[in-house]
């Protein structure tokens, strides 16, 4: 377990529902990744690196909702810039990709 955070620590972070609009291969990537382009409705489109590869396929992840933070500051990840953290549960090598049960408004909290 990691070091115990207040409360008042956690509603720091913020956590949107996106959908994934674009999904690119990442060949300069250390690890295998994608480069993902999500939809956080009123929030805007941000980008964002995520080594998923092991279990998802591209034309897999088009559309689908995701659960990520986006009040990091930006991230440089060889020449991408990485603007928010998609959210999954970290199995050996695989990331199971964390979303909402039902489909929701894009830019939704997440609380």
């Amino acid at each position: 377990m990691s070091d115990t955070i207040s409360f008042e620590d956690f509603t720091k972070v913020d956590l949107r529902v996106g959908t994934i609009i674009e999904v690119n291969d990442f060949p300069e990537a250390r690890n295998p990744a994608y480069q993902l382009t999500i939809d956080f409705g009123d929030l805007g489109i941000k980008k964002s690196s995520a080594q998923i590869t092991t279990l998802y396929k591209k034309e897999d992840l088009l559309n689908r909702q995701i659960i990520a933070v986006v009040n990091f500051p930006k991230k440089q990840i060889a020449k991408f810039m990485s603007e928010c953290l998609v959210l999954g549960a970290v199995n050996g090598k695989d990331v199971i990709l964390l979303n909402p049960e039902s489909k929701v408004k894009n830019g939704t909290p997440v609380n």
